[in-house]
Formats: structure tokens, C-alpha cells, sequence
């Protein structure tokens, strides 16, 4: 288990989405975080302490944990002397890139030296099926995005914990990096070998009680041209009952691809239900997600209202407002 608290490592983040996995544990496990510590050129702030190494280890922080996903996923050069510094201190450093701490030399001998554990997330541990599409008792629920980072996470997380809340029987799972660190335990997705990423899927969501809820970490977008094949393998492996849709309405491109626009929700639910029925002919599109984070309350209400009278389908913000309506769309399916 990785030791807690958290010191939220946010180097030189360029933007705020890039702190994303920071983002993510500070919203969604603030009683393991200590505080952050930013690089002079960072560029974002998950609104924890700004904190030195040292002085968040004095105030009990164990674990350094590296809270920036950056595009292909690369531990940068310029932190690894922060990397070093810290195991020199005495932390453990924890990290969901593709690019592993175990990999970098200064960092593995500095960790071995000092007696400290590095932890590579992003690490498949067991050996995975391939899929055989069988269909499993139980309900599965996963929120599909118009793009990259959109809010996917935030959707099912926010759906499981409203399901708790009444009583209901479900369970996030998670799939990336920052859904890991948040619950303890899931898949890293995108790490998996490709012919085996829906069977990854289907072992994380097995069996279960028939009116328990699986709450599917969602990844990707099928309209994203580099992460179009992580999505299809959860569509295809979790073989959803329904299906949200998530979206990020103040984005001009999607993410990394500036040449490439963003889908509607109308074609985001055309192209997604068809893919998703292959699996389970009886999955439904059951709400929609906006991710109003860069809205005014007024103004995010107002297209929460738009969207939904437009699409006919449940809008929220279920970080924002609450999840009980989408919550409250599973009931008949």
C-alpha cells in the first residue's frame, strides 16, 4: 500500500488540466493530502498548501506523488533533482506515467541508497485475459467523453459515492492512473498490451449481484485519433448497461489535437451506442455530464438546461450539482 499522506507533486505543470491526477486526489481524497509543491514555473495550483519538501514532511506527508500527466506520459529531466531530494528526505514517490520511476537511473539509486520505495502505478500486475464476451450478472454504468480529460472520472466517481449514499449496492472501478491513487486498487488501461485491454475490463467488472452497479473509469474519447482504442476496449470489456455522456463545453479542439474539432453530443451518442450494443444489445444512453468548471453558476445552469431539453436526456454537472438525477436515470434499466 502506498503510504499516506500525500505531498501533491505539480512541477512545472504548463496548464491546470495537465495536474489533473493532482486535481483529482485533492477533489476526491483531500484528507490524504498534505499540500503541493510547485516548481517556479508551474503553471497550475489544485488549491493545497504550497508547501516545501521539507516542510511537508514535518507536517507528516510520506509520499511524494508525481500529480502531473502530461502528454505521452515522460518523468521531465528538470524534476529530477525534486524526485532525488525527496527519497533523500525520506519519502516514497508514487507516479502513473508510462515513463517509470524505476527506469530513470538517478531516481532507482537514490531510492535504493535511501531505503525508500518507488511506485510505478502505471504498471500492469496481473496477466489479463482476452476477452470472450460473455455476458456477466450485475449492472455496469460508463460515462463516454467528446475528448480527453472532460470529467469522465469525475462522473462515476461522483455517481458511486450518490449510490452509497442511498444505500444502493456499487463500486467505482477505476482505470487510469488517478482513479488508482484516489481508490487504492483498479487497472492502468492504457498500460495493458492492446489484445488484451477488453479482457483487462471484463476481469475488473466480474459477476456480481443483479442490482449492483459497476461505475467504469472512463478513458480516452472515440474521437480522439491517439487515445480512440483505450475507450473502445472499455465499450467492448465493460460491456456498459448505459452509457453517460461527458463533455467540456469551452473547448475549441480536442486536447493535444488542434486541428481537430470537437464531436457534438448528438454524434458522440450515435457513434458510442451502436459500438456499445455490439456487446449489450440492451445498453442505453441514460444522461449527460457537463463539466462547468469554467462556467458561472448561472450560466452552467442555463446549458445544463439547453442540453438537456435539446438532447432529452438528464443534465448535470454531478460534481458541481450533484449526480442523484443520474443516479435516479439507472433506476429503469
Amino acid at each position: 500500500m502506498i503510504r499516506t499522506p500525500y505531498l501533491l507533486f505539480l512541477g512545472d505543470a504548463p496548464d491546470q488540466l495537465a495536474a489533473k491526477v493532482a486535481q483529482g486526489i485533492a477533489d476526491w481524497r483531500p484528507e490524504n493530502v498534505v499540500g503541493q509543491f510547485r516548481m517556479p514555473n508551474c503553471k497550475a495550483d489544485v488549491a493545497a498548501k504550497d508547501m516545501t519538501l521539507a516542510e511537508a514532511y514535518e507536517a507528516g506527508a510520506r509520499t511524494l506523488v508525481v500529480g502531473v500527466a502530461n502528454r505521452g506520459g515522460v518523468i521531465s529531466e528538470a524534476w529530477i533533482d525534486v524526485l532525488c531530494e525527496a527519497l533523500e528526505i525520506g519519502y516514497d514517490v508514487a507516479s502513473g506515467l508510462h515513463n517509470l520511476l524505476r527506469d530513470e537511473k538517478r531516481v532507482k539509486a537514490t531510492s535504493q541508497r535511501a531505503g525508500r520505495t518507488l511506485y510505478d502505478v502505471r504498471v500492469p500486475t496481473v496477466s489479463y485475459p482476452i476477452a470472450n464476451g460473455v455476458k456477466r450478472s450485475g449492472k455496469r454504468c460508463l460515462a463516454v467523453g467528446t475528448d480527453c480529460s472532460v470529467g469522465k472520472m469525475y462522473t462515476g466517481l461522483a455517481m458511486d459515492a450518490e449510490m452509497r449514499s442511498r444505500g444502493m449496492k456499487s463500486t467505482f472501478r477505476p482505470t487510469g492512473q488517478t482513479g488508482i491513487l484516489i481508490i487504492g486498487n483498479g487497472i492502468p488501461l492504457d498500460a495493458v498490451v492492446a489484445d488484451f485491454m477488453a479482457g483487462a475490463v471484463e476481469w475488473l467488472t466480474p459477476d456480481n449481484e443483479p442490482d449492483h452497479w459497476d461505475h467504469i473509469e472512463g478513458q480516452g474519447s472515440l474521437y480522439h485519433i491517439s487515445y480512440s482504442g483505450v475507450t473502445l476496449a472499455l465499450i467492448h470489456g465493460g460491456q456498459p448497461d448505459a452509457l453517460i455522456l461527458a463533455h467540456e463545453p469551452t473547448r475549441t479542439h480536442l486536447r493535444g489535437l488542434p486541428d481537430h474539432s470537437l464531436p457534438s453530443l448528438e454524434a458522440l451518442r450515435d457513434t458510442a451506442l451502436p459500438l456499445a450494443r455490439l456487446a449489450n444489445p440492451d445498453c442505453e444512453v441514460a444522461g449527460i455530464s457537463i463539466n462547468t468548471k469554467a462556467l458561472g453558476e448561472d450560466e452552467a445552469l442555463r446549458l445544463c438546461e439547453e442540453t438537456e431539453a435539446r438532447m432529452g436526456l438528464p443534465c448535470v454537472d454531478p460534481f458541481r450539482h450533484g449526480a442523484g438525477r443520474l443516479v435516479d436515470a439507472l433506476a429503469g434499466i
